[in-house]
């Protein structure tokens, strides 16, 4: 059952996509298929490459922080919140946008890798921006719920559910929305405010996702100044890391600000950038 803590409304869940259509048949019958065989020493057509995250569901839903850090290189994660209040506020004109460009446009400059955890109710109202962001070979399109509902009653105040299928229905439907923007998908998943307990984690498994939560916590939701930001990420990433911040506009006012320094030092150790899936593969 659906606890709320704030001011909301339900989210609409994303349209169903619709069935593709065979062609007819020619008038006058259809001719019998072919059979014949493949010539010899043809090769079998490759198995499809499996997607970054995606679990076996009939095991526990797997729990990742960071990557073994073999090849140097560090996880600049960035979560796109959204929520019916949220919404409210643009539609009301007292928040001008939730998206920072400001950050994504530093990204594309400098050619960095990052992976996007993204609300589906984000990409609704930013499609353009999504689109922009799957575009990019460079990035990763990643799922943090349709609304950013907390799956547990104790999240930072988060409005929050409680019921298994209302959970898998949520995450489910986000990666509908994502899969309407193609470029680098994945089954990764993070909870809103990395809030999960063995009851969430259950309800998600059937979904075979793997949750990602993080081993650097920037800090940067409402930071007054970037320089607590820059400092909380340089005194503990190292290689294999994944560092965790925010492309939220007003609600993470710092972060592009505090983003130039952070990779310069990173940088400047000798530490380079994957997507989320290279660092955990390293």
């Amino acid at each position: 059952m659906r606890r709320r803590r704030t001011l909301g409304m339900a989210a609409a869940l994303p349209a169903a996509m619709l069935a593709a259509c065979s062609e007819p048949s020619a008038p006058g019958g259809s001719e019998e298929a072919s059979s014949a065989p493949p010539d010899e020493g043809q090769s079998p057509s490759p198995e499809p490459e499996a997607v970054p995250g995606a679990s076996d569901p009939s095991r526990p839903t797997p729990v990742v922080d960071r990557g073994p850090g073999g090849s140097g290189r560090v996880a600049l994660t960035f979560d796109a919140d959204l929520t019916e209040y949220m919404r409210a506020q643009l539609e009301s004109g007292e928040v001008d946008t939730y998206h920072n460009e400001e950050l994504l446009s530093y990204l594309e400059s400098e050619d960095l890798a990052a992976t996007f955890f993204m609300t589906g109710m984000w990409m609704r109202q930013y499609p353009d921006e999504t689109s922009r962001i799957a575009a990019n070979p460079r990035f990763e399109l990643a799922n943090h719920t349709f609304e950013h509902e907390a799956f547990t009653s104790d999240c930072y105040g988060l409005d929050y559910e409680d019921e298994p299928e209302a959970m898998r229905e949520d995450v489910e439907s986000t990666f509908d929305v994502m899969e309407e923007f193609g470029g680098n998908q994945t089954r990764y998943f993070r909870f809103p405010g990395l809030c999960h307990d063995e009851a969430a984690l259950q309800a998600l498994q059937p979904l075979g996702l793997t949750v990602v939560d993080g081993d650097v916590v920037s800090g940067d939701p409402f930071a007054e100044a970037a320089q607590p930001i820059v400092d909380a990420v340089l005194s503990r990433a190292e290689a294999g890391s994944v560092v965790i911040m925010h492309i939220g506009g007003p609600n993470a006012p710092q972060t592009h600000l505090a983003l130039p320094s952070i990779v310069d030092e990173l940088r400047n150790r000798g530490l380079g950038f994957g997507t989320l899936s290279e660092v955990l593969a390293d």
